[in-house]
This record gives C-alpha cells, sequence and structure tokens, in this order.
C-alpha cells in the first residue's frame, strides 16, 4: 500500500496523494537521485485488466512517449510491479484552468495566451498523428510560471486506430465540448473534433460560462449541431470573427488550425514556445506489452465480460430524456431491454436464481456473465428463452442485457413487464429509456474517465 514517505522502486520518494479516481492514484513524488519533484499516476494493474482497459492503457502509454511539447504534461518513464503501473511524470503544481475559470471569466490577455499555448500543443500533437479528443479545462494544468499544458491522453487516438474510410468512430470526449459529428456517431475527423473543443474552451475562458447549454441534453445536443450560442456583447469583434469559423458546425468548412495561427486576434502577443534537444529527443525503446506480462492470467468464465467499447454517452442514453439515437437513426422494434446496477455480479446472478424458482423457469449458467432463462412450458412457439448478460463497466456498476432467445414476443414481453422486472427492482439503478435518481452525468463521468484521474 502506498503512503506517505515510501520509497518506490528505490528511486522516488512518495509525497502527498494529489487525486484518486477507480483505477489510479496521483501522488507527488521526488528523485531520490537529483530531487526533482514529479507526479506518479499509480494504475492498479489487475483492475484495469479485468474491466478490460488495457488497450487504453497501452495506447496513453504510447501518445505520451510519441507527445513531448513544453505545451504537453510530460512522461518521465514507465515502471511496473506485478501488480502495478507507474507512470512518472512533470509535475505540474499550478492546478487546473477549470479552477481559474470557475472563480470568473479571464481577461482577453490571459485567455489569448493559454489559447495560443493550447493550439501550439494541439498542432504539434496532430503533427505527430495524435487527436486528444477529450480537451476541456479540466485537463488543462497551468505550471508555477502560469503556463498551460495539456494532460489527460486516455481517450487519445493514434493515427493507426482509423477505419479504412480514414474517420474515427468511437463517440468519446465531454458532452458540452465535444463537437456536433463526433455526437452523430457517423464518423469524424479527429483533427477538426479537437479544433472545435478548442473553440469551447476559448469561449468559456472570455465568457465564464459554456456557449452550449441547457438542463436537457437532447436540447443541448440540438443547439450543438446547429452552433446555437450568443455571443456576450463584451466579445470584440475579432474575436467572434474566430470563433465563428472553429464553431461551425460542418467538420469540412471548419478553420484549420494554420488559418487560426494566421488571425490576427491569435498572432497578437504571440510567443511561440522554444522547442529544445530535449522535446525532440526520443525516449527509449519501450515493451509496452511486457508491462502487463506479469499479472496477466487466463479468463474466469465466472466473471462477467468487461464492458470496455460503453462510453459516456451510451451510459447517458439509458436514462430519459438522453436517448439520442432518435436524432440519429430509425427507431426500430427491439427484443432486448437493459439495465444498470451498482449491486455486485454475484448478488445479480442470485436474483435471476431466485427470479428462476419462483417464476418455475430453468436457469443454466453458461459463463463470461451469461445467463439462460428457459420456460418449461410449451408457448405459441416453442419454449420461451430469455438471455440475461451482464457487464461489467467498473467492479462496481454493472450492465444487464436481457434478450429474446427464442420463443414468442408477446409472451416475452408479457413476462418482463409482469414478473421479471418487478422481481428486479431490488437491484437495479435505472432501465434503459428511464429516470434514475441523481445525476446520470456523473455517473457517466464517474464511470466512463478511469484513467482521467485527479
Amino acid at each position: 500500500m502506498e503512503r506517505n514517505g515510501s520509497v518506490l522502486m528505490q528511486r522516488y520518494e512518495l509525497g502527498k496523494l494529489l487525486g484518486q479516481g477507480t483505477f489510479a492514484k496521483v501522488y507527488h513524488a521526488r528523485n531520490l537521485k537529483n530531487g526533482m519533484n514529479v507526479a506518479i499516476k499509480i494504475i492498479d494493474k489487475e483492475r484495469v485488466l479485468r474491466v478490460g482497459m488495457i488497450d487504453q492503457i497501452k495506447r496513453e502509454i504510447s501518445v505520451m512517449r510519441l507527445v513531448r511539447h513544453p505545451h504537453v504534461v510530460e512522461l518521465y518513464e514507465v515502471m511496473a510491479s506485478k501488480t502495478k503501473i507507474y507512470f512518472v511524470m512533470e509535475y505540474v503544481k499550478g492546478g487546473e484552468l477549470f479552477d481559474k475559470i470557475s472563480k470568473g471569466k479571464l481577461n482577453h490577455d490571459d485567455a489569448r495566451r493559454y489559447f495560443q499555448q493550447l493550439i501550439s500543443a494541439v498542432d504539434y500533437c496532430h503533427s505527430r498523428g495524435v487527436c486528444h479528443r477529450d480537451l476541456k479545462p479540466e485537463n488543462l494544468l497551468l505550471d508555477e510560471n502560469g503556463n498551460l499544458k495539456v494532460s489527460d491522453f486516455g481517450l487519445s487516438a493514434l493515427a493507426d486506430t482509423k477505419r479504412q474510410d480514414g474517420l474515427l468512430h468511437t463517440t468519446c470526449g465531454t458532452p458540452a465540448y465535444v463537437a456536433p459529428e463526433v455526437i452523430n456517431r457517423k464518423g469524424y475527423d479527429g483533427t477538426k473534433a479537437d479544433i472545435w473543443s478548442s473553440g469551447v474552451i476559448l469561449f468559456v475562458m472570455l465568457a465564464g460560462f459554456l456557449p452550449f447549454r441547457d438542463p436537457n441534453l437532447i436540447e443541448m445536443y440540438k443547439k450543438i449541431g446547429k452552433a446555437d450560442f450568443k455571443y456576450p456583447n463584451w466579445f470584440s469583434s475579432d474575436v467572434r470573427r474566430l470563433l465563428s469559423k472553429i464553431l461551425n458546425p460542418n467538420p469540412k468548412s471548419r478553420i484549420s488550425l494554420a488559418k487560426i495561427m494566421e488571425s490576427s486576434w491569435f498572432k497578437k502577443g504571440l510567443k511561440k514556445p522554444i522547442i529544445t534537444d530535449t522535446d525532440n529527443k526520443e525516449l527509449a525503446p519501450l515493451d509496452i506489452d511486457e508491462v502487463f506480462k506479469a499479472s496477466e492470467n487466463g479468463d474466469n468464465v465466472d466473471l462477467p465480460k468487461p464492458c470496455s467499447n460503453l462510453n459516456a454517452f451510451d451510459i447517458i442514453s439509458f436514462s430519459s430524456g438522453f436517448d439520442l439515437s432518435s436524432l440519429f437513426e430509425e427507431k426500430e422494434q427491439k427484443t432486448e431491454m437493459r439495465f444498470t446496477s451498482y449491486k455486485p455480479a454475484s448478488v445479480i446472478i442470485s436474483k435471476f436464481e431466485e427470479i428462476c424458482k419462483s417464476l418455475g423457469l430453468k436457469l443454466k449458467k453458461k459463463g463470461g456473465g451469461l445467463l439462460k432463462l428457459e420456460s418449461s412450458k410449451e408457448g405459441r412457439k416453442g419454449r420461451l428463452g430469455i438471455n440475461a448478460e451482464i457487464f461489467e463497466i467498473t467492479p462496481a456498476f454493472h450492465l444487464v442485457e436481457l434478450k429474446k432467445s427464442n420463443g414468442d414476443t408477446l409472451e416475452y414481453q408479457k413476462l418482463l413487464k409482469e414478473s421479471v422486472r418487478p422481481s428486479l427492482k431490488d437491484i437495479v439503478w435505472t432501465w434503459q429509456g428511464e429516470q434514475p435518481e441523481g445525476h446520470c452525468l456523473d455517473m457517466a463521468r464517474r464511470t466512463t474517465s478511469p484513467v482521467a484521474e485527479r
């Protein structure tokens, strides 16, 4: 267990805990050899393996080793033990840009300087084939000199992750900062999406509030899709012109980074970052797969499948008023239902055992979180069969999908409505399409940002 004052790998003395999340803790630490202050992100390897986040961690390591720029948080080295992965990173002690903005809007000069530094970093990332995909003030840190540093590359994409059409297809990011083309799931250019998010950040810095905001998430997405926002009266005409080109809902005609950097507003007082030999120096080769081998074990068939392909938008869509699919595609008659639960998989399975016993159904455990429920009586179209599959989103949060495998659809729907659903009420957080208690945006953030810890 990590604690203040303990020595890590005989090289770093751990200091205070800076932040923690589902899969990782971040500590201040001191290099015992040269006394340099660093931040160490300690990731629980077993939990990452269990929930299927291996590729995401590997990608974060690859990206951070590839991108070395004065306005990007630097990764110094990656170490591993049998149970932990350690990211040794640059210590940025000025806090998040978000904290600064939350106290009120910034003056034009400060906002411009941060924006210049952000665009410089993003342009460099793009030149290295890296799209960040989650740019927001919470992921922009400030050093002791007030210079901006881009962090959290857990959702970033490398050029080789694109499909054959040359576009990215994973919906990710934070709702208020995400580009309209990302929402509609039709494929998008990650560089254009980063430009949009940068424009939202600029607006927020100058205004002190978001350009697209609405209590109803669907309404907010409609505003994003139409770029429906208003400028505060203190915005200058030149920054309005620039923002109108950045917050263009059509990615094909959206302004490029090169054009942004040519604009008169952007160039005012510009100080280009100095790229040193150290920045250009390649890090020593690292076998990333080797980092994970120490604790990789065979699959346990009794565990639910990790649901690593779900993101904030998918989880949000399980609640009423937040199903975005109707905006972009035709509704189909479906024979499956989903619910989410805070209960462990063992409790969910026990509940299904109870239900089957009370309803006279047969229950078969197929492994990997798959249960098969079958009626003992013949129905209109043979015996009714239902598959219940449990997916682990995080160790404390599960998604269960119920799907008719055989039998009559009306009999299936009647059984679910009159018997199964009422019996499951003790373990259900929310059924898809219904409003849960609590704030679903917060739930989505907590369940889909396992590696973006603070």
